[in-house]
């Protein structure tokens, strides 16, 4: 993943990468609109095919306002990935201050004991870049 901010969790054999863009032309700072798109690789590091049926999110801002979104899968998709493979996707989120975090999890089941489990999704901050530096 190219120069952008790079935040990696592996849980289960499974590593998660995100990667953060700001969005300038989705972003207009004097009404409190900001806006960022990330992208994530979810990659199958184990010896069992897994697949992804539904996330958690955790959105906070700098004025400690949080929103929780639960859903199935990822961009429409529940992917299947067999050992090796890697499943990508881009999404985004807005926010009313300059800065912010974002935390989750993915619900993952193990395809042939069907036995679920949870893979961490790295916190990883959300900085506009013509905000004040603030230490995450």
């Amino acid at each position: 993943m190219d120069g952008a901010p790079c935040y990696e969790a592996t849980t289960n054999a499974i590593r998660v990468v995100v990667q953060i863009f700001w969005l300038d032309d989705q972003s207009v700072p004097d009404e409190h609109r900001f806006a960022w798109v990330y992208r994530i690789r979810i990659e199958n590091l184990g010896d069992e095919t897994v697949q992804l049926l539904r996330r958690t999110w955790e959105i906070m801002d700098a004025a400690g306002r949080t929103e929780h979104v639960h859903g199935d899968g990822v961009v429409g998709e529940q992917p299947v990935l067999e050992p090796g493979q890697v499943f990508e996707y881009t999404s985004g989120t807005g926010l009313q201050t300059p800065t912010g975090f974002m935390r989750g999890r993915y619900h993952m089941i193990a395809a042939r004991t069907r036995q679920p489990f949870d893979v961490q999704i790295p916190p990883f901050s959300l900085d506009c870049p013509y905000h004040p530096a603030i230490i995450h």
